[in-house]
């Protein structure tokens, strides 16, 4: 009766749900940059001529982030002009200048009388250990990412943000897999709802819908998996030097109207999203984040985009691993098969 059941509800959530392309959406430009050598790279997303309304909610123990304070309701700016996915930790966080270059030539920022001021705000994952941690994501590569969304370039997989990205990291890097970045949208009626995250988790990856183990921490032989979370279990003791390799940041993009401070609502709902997919999630090792952002001016309920927004999280996050090619010495979903 319960698989009946199931596949009932299954069928009529694919009448109501229609998949759709991430570029699918008006006034959002995606653009890609990396060093495919080094290990790491950038996405940039821009939001239209006049900006947009933003959210934020940071679930993570250690972000990397910029201009984040923005995004708190009770700051002044209503919208923000661009957001950076990148590598690079810290040091990456260098790649928004040359978003805010390329916007300041073409007119786009915050009127300050002599100039324009483009707002733009940045979330950043560590992947300084797959292969030159010496080279990251600066001015230069966000700028061409700019130039690449004009025509969009926009990819899932090892490409971008996604390029030196890992998942299964709970007993460090040695056996660990290749994850990317990955996407996922859906229209409902003229409600458009979609997500792009870069998945450089701590913990192993699940397919949310099936509840099965898709990527993460390898036993020795390489080819089947260990349990991240049992393994937690198995041993409480406090940990003074946990390795802090990890991050998932993503965004979530609806064509509905909202302001940004029912954006955070729904940023938060979407984290949702990484539960589903993301086993253990949200650890002091992590600085897991997600931008909410408003496209549109479609009236849609606040609970009901938020609730997509997981939805369509926790499928780009799987998508973002079965995207993923193995390289750097790290096997990936594919190398499984």
């Amino acid at each position: 009766m319960y698989n009946k059941d199931t596949n009932k509800t299954n069928d009529e959530r694919k009448k109501l749900i229609k998949e759709i392309s991430i570029t699918s959406f008006e006034n959002l430009k995606i653009g890609q940059a990396e060093n495919s050598a080094a290990g790491t790279g950038c996405t940039v997303f821009l939001l239209g001529k006049n900006g947009a309304p933003t959210g934020l909610d940071v679930r993570g123990g250690g972000p990397a982030s910029r201009e984040s304070e923005l995004l708190h309701p009770l700051t002044a700016a209503q919208v923000i002009h661009a957001i950076v996915l990148a590598g690079g930790s810290a040091f990456g966080l260098d790649a928004a200048g040359g978003v805010m270059q390329y916007l300041e030539e073409h007119d786009i920022g915050f009127d300050v009388g002599v100039t324009k001021v483009p707002l733009v705000c940045q979330a950043d994952l560590f992947d300084l250990t797959v292969a030159d941690a010496h080279i990251r994501p600066d001015a230069k590569m966000a700028y061409q990412a700019c130039i690449n969304a004009e025509c969009g370039n926009y990819q899932d997989g090892n490409y971008g943000a996604g390029t030196g990205a890992t998942v299964g990291k709970l007993l460090g890097m040695s056996q660990c897999m290749k994850s990317g970045i990955g996407s996922y949208a859906v229209q409902v009626g003229p409600l458009q709802v979609g997500a792009v995250v870069a998945v450089n988790a701590l913990g192993d990856i699940y397919d949310s819908e099936t509840g099965r183990k898709v990527a993460g921490l390898l036993a020795n032989d390489g080819k089947t998996f260990l349990d991240s979370e049992l393994l937690t279990l198995q041993n409480i003791d406090v940990k003074e030097n946990k390795f802090v390799g990890n991050t998932t940041i993503g965004v979530v993009f609806t064509n509905a109207q909202f302001d940004k401070s029912q954006l955070c609502k729904i940023a938060g709902m979407a984290h949702d999203g990484y539960a589903r997919a993301i086993r253990p999630v949200h650890t002091s090792a992590d600085g897991d984040s997600i931008y909410a952002v408003s496209l549109g001016n479609v009236a849609a309920d606040q609970d009901v985009v938020g609730a997509l927004g997981a939805r369509v999280m926790a499928k780009a996050i799987l998508r973002a691993v079965q995207a993923a090619e193995p390289s750097y010495g790290f096997p990936a979903v594919r190398s499984l098969k």
